[in-house]
């Protein structure tokens, strides 16, 4: 087990760990560290059993002071299926996978708890947007742990926030609650690529902040990363603007991603589903 999790955070890295002594739990922790995003499924139902078991354990997350502001939508309406598909056709996983959920951060139910305890919602602000979609996130991530440790596959999808408006009208989501992503579940029809994170140097700091070394660290990651991930140039962002390269990096696809504004309209839909924002 020792010398696989030394493959696996080789795998993951690009990066020798140094000693891994044996540890408890190591099975969990080699499935954790060689996870990967799965896009393509068999075609085989999960079992209902299974989801209702999986979706206990991603309501056994962490909530913020035990607030609970998120709410899972189960997508089973095969016509709402290949609708949401249809939005997003360079992901053809959504309407092949046997599962789709939906994942919402939800202010909402704690207005109606304080109504019915006749007591004022004074949280109606920037805070709660915050704190549910942390809630709604760490549902997320223990949901994926939990269908991953079962061997199902997933993957998220944040592109369901550049259709928010069809969302919530679909899905009848009332004011005081949004989607954060979409996730696709099922059995894996092959076991995708890992792919090779950041350094721990860049991600991880002791006691105080300290990116001093971000620009050569950058490039030894770039470097490590495209001699066995290069970014191709149909996955280039922005080509019209930035043209393609070969043999795309990690820092040049960020930069292509963010020198563009990303759903510049979010805020003034939370404004007009009910969050203040204050």
């Amino acid at each position: 087990m020792t010398e696989d999790l030394r493959v696996a955070y080789a795998e993951r890295f690009g990066l020798e760990p140094g000693r891994v002594p044996p540890l408890e739990g190591g099975e969990a922790l080699l499935r954790m560290l060689g996870r990967s995003t799965c896009r393509a499924y068999r075609a085989e139902p999960v079992p209902e059993p299974l989801l209702r078991t999986l979706l206990a354990c991603a309501q056994s997350a962490p909530s913020k002071s035990d607030l609970q502001q998120y709410s899972i939508v189960v997508v089973e309406d095969a016509a709402a299926r290949r609708e949401i598909a249809s939005w997003l056709p360079s992901m053809p996983w959504v309407a092949e996978a046997p599962v789709f959920l939906l994942f919402c951060a939800d202010m909402r139910r704690d207005q109606r708890v304080c109504a019915l305890r006749e007591r004022p919602h004074a949280n109606n602000n920037l805070d709660t947007v915050l704190n549910a979609t942390v809630d709604a996130a760490l549902a997320l991530g223990t949901f994926i742990a939990a269908a991953e440790a079962a061997g199902l596959g997933c993957c998220p999808i944040s592109y369901v926030r550049n259709h928010l408006p069809e969302l919530t009208a679909m899905l009848g989501l009332p004011p005081g609650v949004f989607p954060i992503a979409g996730l696709c579940v099922g059995w894996p029809a092959a076991r995708a690529q890992v792919s090779m994170r950041l350094p721990p140097a860049v991600a991880v700091h002791r006691d105080r902040y300290d990116d001093g070394q971000l620009p050569a660290e950058l490039a030894a990651y770039d470097e490590r990363r495209c001699a066995s991930q290069p970014i191709p140039p149909a996955k280039q962002k922005n080509a019209d603007v930035y043209g393609t390269t070969d043999r795309g990096t990690w820092t040049d696809q960020v930069s292509r991603q963010l020198s563009r504004p990303e759903r510049p309209g979010f805020r003034a839909f939370l404004l007009r589903h009910g969050f203040e924002l204050a």
